[in-house]
């Protein structure tokens, strides 16, 4: 014949273990510390059978526990110190030993110090268990409450004991994730003024040309200085583009060179004769040092067949990323100008400081004369699993 009390025994455990399995789930999955806070205090309550719960944490510079969350308290609780880190009171008394507190009747119990909330929601019965050092300190308690004197069993301990070991891993989890979302946020909001920065600074170095060049400067001097102050615009123009994607060490190539293709024809705007930049990319992951560093490559090519392409006369560029295979990445900017007779090789228009940053980043480039001029250029690419 079936033990009544024995069934109801298992069926407690077979509770307590699906809800400790339940909140192990969502902590993995929520980081807002709170949240965890409070829903490990509901679990607690309603595993247990109590009307109240709460987590405290110790505060080293007050010595004292804070409510941090709580189940079932009227307004006002959480929040408030509940008590100091000592044994005057069931919180403090597991917090220092280290083991449970079990206080079946506070009305007995004439040693203990307790807030006078206790009194307002009639408890009667406590356990504290201590949450344990994951890194550093104790985080702090964790507290069931009931109107009503109760018997805890050694099940019902080695659950909360249990609960409160998954919850100090919890909190150390999101603990680590919150500093590290923070640190990222910091140094995102660093970076990105850094960019804003440079780009500033550049512009008023393309500024202090420009006036130089239109005021002292005369015949191939000024179009030499004009030459330089185009390529510090140029320069300015890809802070922009590496801030409208992102600042991270890895980069979408495709996109930020789409950014730059639609930029950069307003560094054209007096042009007479329009020219259209048509653009299509794979999406390939690079480090931010190479994207750059092709950025400044399309760039020189896209501006030297704008000055030197399309005299008197509407034209087309192309440009087309292609990821050829996991570890391999192709480059073509092409035009249908009127084609250029200097090689690959010549360091004429720029195309010494091409060929530098092209090697720069371990690739190779080839030109040729198809009513036009092609550029083709061949990019390593460090193979990512987000970049498949």
């Amino acid at each position: 014949m079936a033990d009544p009390i024995q069934d109801r025994t298992v069926e407690k455990l077979l509770r307590q273990q699906a809800a400790l399995a339940a909140f192990g789930t969502f902590s993995f999955k929520e980081s807002e510390l709170h949240k965890i806070l409070t829903e490990a205090a509901r679990i607690c309550a309603i595993s247990l059978d109590v009307p109240f719960s709460k987590v405290c944490r110790y505060r080293a510079e007050h010595d004292d526990l804070l409510i941090e969350a709580g189940w079932g308290w009227d307004t006002g609780v959480v929040g408030r110190v509940v008590s100091r880190a000592d044994e005057s009171s069931p919180q403090g008394r597991a917090y220092v030993t280290g083991k449970p507190t079990i206080i079946r009747n506070i009305n007995t119990a004439n040693n203990l110090s307790l807030p006078e909330f206790y009194s307002e929601h009639g408890i009667v019965s406590t356990v504290d268990v201590l949450i344990p050092a994951i890194d550093g300190s104790p985080y702090g308690v964790l507290e069931i409450d009931s109107t009503e004197q109760r018997h805890y069993d050694e099940h019902d301990i080695n659950f909360l004991t249990g609960f409160a070991n998954v919850l100090a891993e919890a909190v150390a989890t999101a603990t680590r994730t919150r500093a590290l979302i923070d640190a990222l946020a910091a140094k995102e909001l660093l970076a990105e003024e850094l960019h804003h920065r440079v780009r500033n600074n550049l512009q008023i170095i393309s500024s202090m040309l420009e006036s130089y060049a239109r005021t002292t400067a005369t015949g191939d001097t000024r179009d030499g200085i004009q030459s330089i102050v185009h390529r510090v615009t140029t320069l300015a123009q890809i802070y922009d583009s590496l801030l409208g994607v992102g600042l991270s060490d890895r980069v979408d190539l495709g996109t930020y060179l789409a950014t730059l293709c639609d930029s950069l024809p307003k560094l054209q705007a007096d042009r007479t004769h329009p020219v259209q930049i048509a653009f299509h990319a794979d999406p390939v992951l690079m480090s931010l040092d190479t994207v750059a560093s092709i950025g400044m490559v399309l760039a020189e090519l896209v501006t030297n067949s704008y000055d030197h392409a399309f005299p008197g006369r509407d034209g087309h560029i192309t440009v087309t990323l292609v990821r050829d295979s996991p570890a391999h990445a192709t480059l073509v900017v092409a035009d249908d100008g009127v084609g250029r007779t200097l090689s690959s090789g010549s360091n004429r228009h720029g195309m010494g400081l091409v060929r530098r940053l092209i090697d720069h980043v371990g690739g190779s480039s080839e030109m040729q004369r198809t009513g036009g001029t092609v550029w083709t250029i061949s990019l390593p690419v460090v193979p990512d699993r987000l970049a498949a």
